[in-house]
């Protein structure tokens, strides 16, 4: 068999045209006119183009949405098939993409490859690393064009958009509810398949997520690690110390978007939010209110429904507080 070799590097191969693809390897031949980067392939240099050009050739024939490589759209459609081909050779578990088995498997090796040159804390995946990276450098790229609240990752401000929009693009396929997050959605979606992978191996209770179980841990060992400097307050988690340290502080990093009132505590924010609007309707006369246990004791008034019942004289009620009213009568006597 003929061979043909690379002046540089002694590799052999059979044809002429073989060898001219390898030679590019040395002299990176495609050069990008925009940015000036270079490529040995042309493969490589056409997909590095559609950067630039923003073009998007591979359709999904599912939901139509454009990838710029053949590949991302392959990985895409596990999304429509449910495929997941990567095995987790530990524990059996699957996933759609070989990214997702890698960084999954360091949750068994506890392995924290990637540290901070700054603070030298470690992370399992290099994409944590870079989020952290924004803390010490306190840049946040991405802005709202709305409310001009910025974020250190594009990501984070997509998500926010959906305060505005309202947008919820995922959808549950077994009960259709749909969810403004990715995360959100896998969260409800184990309340259908009641799958329970974290395990205590103190009284065998079984959770979701490895974050519930490492929070129910703390209930066994009591220890109480993380400390207020100030008043010398023990905690279990570092996220309730840090909300105590505003009770200090005086923070309110929570600003309400409608009327700019700050709180402390999300959850503050979250309940206050309900003033502004009402997002649980009646379909039967379209009343609306701020809470769900509004809305239930409400619909009694079309349904009739009475379930408090006086055991000493059967007299039913629609509210709780009628029935405890009530009862003072017997209390007299």
């Amino acid at each position: 068999v003929k061979s043909f070799i690379c002046d540089i590097c002694g590799k052999s191969f059979r044809s002429t045209a073989s060898l001219k693809s390898h030679s590019r390897s040395h002299s990176k031949e495609y050069s990008c006119e925009v940015c000036d980067k270079t490529f040995a392939g042309s493969g490589d240099f056409k997909k590095h183009l559609r950067i630039h050009t923003k073009e998007k050739p591979y359709a999904c024939d599912v939901c139509s949405k454009a990838f710029s490589n053949k590949s991302n759209l392959k990985t895409h459609l596990r999304i429509h098939t449910n495929e997941k081909p990567y095995v987790c050779e530990v524990c059996s578990k699957t996933f759609a993409q070989s990214g997702h088995l890698k960084s999954h498997l360091l949750t068994h090796s506890k392995e924290k490859p990637y540290a901070c040159e700054v603070c030298s804390k470690t992370f399992a995946r290099n994409g944590n690393l870079k989020s952290h990276s924004l803390i010490h450098t306190k840049a946040k790229l991405y802005v709202c064009e709305i409310c001009a609240k910025a974020f250190i990752q594009r990501s984070k401000l997509t998500a926010h958009l959906r305060v505005h929009t309202q947008d919820k693009p995922y959808a549950c396929e077994v009960c259709k509810k749909t969810f403004a997050r990715s995360d959100n959605l896998k969260s409800h979606s184990l309340t259908h398949t009641e799958e329970k992978l974290y395990v205590c191996e103190v009284c065998k209770k079984a959770f979701a997520h490895s974050s519930y179980l490492k929070s129910h841990l703390l209930t066994h060992s009591k220890e109480k690690s993380f400390t207020c400097e100030i008043c010398g307050k023990a905690f279990t988690r570092r996220n309730y110390l840090k909300c105590h340290l505003r009770t200090h502080t005086k923070e309110k990093p929570y600003a309400c978007e409608v009327c700019k009132k700050t709180f402390a505590q999300r959850y503050h924010l979250k309940s206050h939010s309900l003033t502004h609007k009402k997002p649980y309707a009646c379909e039967m006369c379209n009343k609306a209110f701020k809470e769900k246990i509004a809305l239930k004791t409400h619909l009694r008034i079309h349904t009739k429904e009475k379930p408090f019942t006086c055991e000493m004289c059967n007299k039913a009620f629609k509210e709780k507080s009628n029935l405890k009213r009530h009862l003072r009568i017997h209390q007299k006597d």
